[in-house]
């Protein structure tokens, strides 16, 4: 599927074709939640990085967050780069290196219908705010922490769950 998105002001225009349309993981960490405003529920989509088509590039920015080193146990930057519109501030993709292919916009900036997701996925429940409500419905997952699935996998299962009924 190919989405559209762009940031609030429209200064920056993208598409990117996305086999995981589905936006399913509502993350709560702080990253997500002040980068991103809100509650999080941030990066939940997985698009091809190769088709990844920019309009406006001169006005993005790149935003790598400083993490926990667990080798250290200090802090460290994040390898993956967060880019977000500099005229208005508002979040377009997450890209990280150590999956060159892939990209995740942020279901935010998606201007195309998504599909509802029939799961969700509640991670990082852990780190979230004391503000933030967990509407989780039955068959939803809950994570304190990042859960070992990955977006893929998660699609993957769904698309067998939905086989096997």
């Amino acid at each position: 599927m190919q989405l559209e998105g762009s940031c609030h002001c429209g200064c920056v225009h993208f598409t990117v074709d996305c086999s995981q349309p589905y936006p399913f993981n509502q993350c709560c960490c702080s990253i997500c939640r002040k980068t991103a405003g809100g509650g999080g529920y941030a990066i939940n989509l997985g698009g091809d990085y190769a088709t990844l088509e920019v309009v406006g590039g001169e006005y993005i920015s790149v935003y790598q967050a400083i993490i926990n080193d667990p080798e250290t146990g200090g802090k460290k930057e994040s390898p993956g780069q967060r880019s977000f519109c500099k005229k208005c501030g508002s979040t377009l993709w997450q890209w990280d290196p150590r999956w060159p292919e892939l990209v995740h916009p942020f279901a935010s900036a998606i201007d195309t219908d998504l599909p509802l997701p029939p799961k969700r996925t509640h991670m990082m429940l852990g780190s979230k705010a004391s503000w933030v409500k967990v509407d989780a419905g039955s068959s939803d997952s809950m994570f304190d922490e990042y859960p070992q699935e990955s977006l893929a996998d998660w699609h993957l299962r769904l698309m067998k769950d939905d086989r096997d009924t």
